[in-house]
């Protein structure tokens, strides 16, 4: 690969990538997604970003195809009771999906991002593989587990190889001064408040109501809408129980609370995989499983099902939630990933 559209975002990151790939040797060019309203600044400032790095640049309207891939399919899974990772959706779907197509049809030989992750391809195999970024506090394998052989074959990952500090000092050579200033984002882009509840109501989602209910079936009170709760939840929950009580299922409409102890499980589901140093996995194999993003990988045994796994873990895990991703892992090597139910 020689031309390579880099995703930006407008902040340090993204910037740098882009810096990076003429440095390695690649003809880099840069592309932003204006996926939502209130987006123009972020827009503007992955624009000013390319001028300084006199890179060739687009900007690509996709405002129905983010409702359509990454919202309705959030609001789909709230509505079925799970948790959702919109990222993991737009990653798969838009970032490394959709964006690579539009690299492809303008001539680019592939894409890259400014994610911390690394991409190397297995010499036996020919297979791309998906391993952990040198910083290892910055790793983003989590949100890219659920990408194929197409798409980690067209990307390129330089910052898997650097610090969040290099990468600054990196800004700092290049120019890049209002990216090297800028924060990182740390919430959901279309949700900078966090309420995903008063977002999805504004979204046209309609709250499904019904009761809190103990573990015995005993109802305790109405609740204020079955989609806002989540496994493990504490806080917010609008009842007197007396006592520190946890959400512990969601039995649609009604959710269970109770004691804290009962959030623990050795047994896990997922199903959808994507396996990623195979076609076809062994049936069973030991790995370590990260059940959510900010998780710490946990050992457990894989048994392989039609379209799915089964994981029994050796320590029993707290608060698990459905439409949470499962990402397995063999030391820095990403083996796949599926989502939990």
């Amino acid at each position: 690969m020689r031309k390579i559209l880099t995703a930006m975002s407008g902040g340090v990151d993204s910037a740098v990538t882009a810096g990076l790939l003429r440095q390695m040797g690649y003809e880099p060019g840069g592309a932003t997604m204006l996926l939502r309203p209130g987006g123009e600044q972020e827009a503007a400032d992955a624009a000013a970003a390319a001028r300084r790095l006199n890179l060739e640049f687009h900007c690509f309207q996709w405002q129905p195809e983010f409702e359509r891939m990454v919202i309705a399919p959030f609001a789909q899974v709230y509505q079925q009771g799970g948790t959702p990772n919109p990222c993991i959706f737009c990653n798969k779907a838009l970032k490394f999906g959709k964006f690579l197509d539009a690299a492809l049809e303008l001539g680019y030989d592939g894409m890259a991002t400014g994610h911390y992750a690394r991409i190397e391809q297995d010499p036996e195999t020919g297979r791309f593989l998906l391993k952990t970024a040198k910083d290892a506090a910055k790793d983003q394998t989590y949100m890219l587990a659920g990408l194929n052989q197409h798409q980690l074959g067209h990307t390129v990952l330089p910052l898997g190889d650097y610090t969040k500090a290099e990468v600054r000092q990196q800004a700092e050579a290049m120019g890049l001064l209002e990216q090297q200033v800028k924060k990182d984002s740390q919430d959901i882009c279309f949700v900078p408040d966090g309420d995903y509840m008063g977002f999805l109501c504004r979204w046209g989602l309609e709250p499904q109501p019904g009761n809190f209910i103990a573990p015995d079936g005993t109802v305790l009170g109405p609740h204020r809408g079955y989609e806002g709760y989540t496994i493990g939840q504490r806080r917010g929950l609008e009842i007197a129980a007396g006592r520190r009580v946890y959400v512990l299922s969601k039995p649609r409409p009604d959710v269970v609370i109770g004691d804290g102890d009962a959030l623990f499980t050795t047994d896990v589901t997922v199903t959808g995989t994507n396996w990623i140093p195979w076609e076809q996995p062994p049936e069973r194999f030991r790995a370590s499983v990260k059940l959510r993003y900010t998780a710490k990988p946990a050992a457990c045994t894989v048994t392989v099902t039609d379209g799915g796994a089964q994981l029994v873990f050796d320590e029993p895990q707290r608060a698990v939630t459905p439409g949470q991703a499962a990402v397995f892992y063999e030391e820095d090597l990403v083996l796949g990933s599926g989502t939990i139910v």
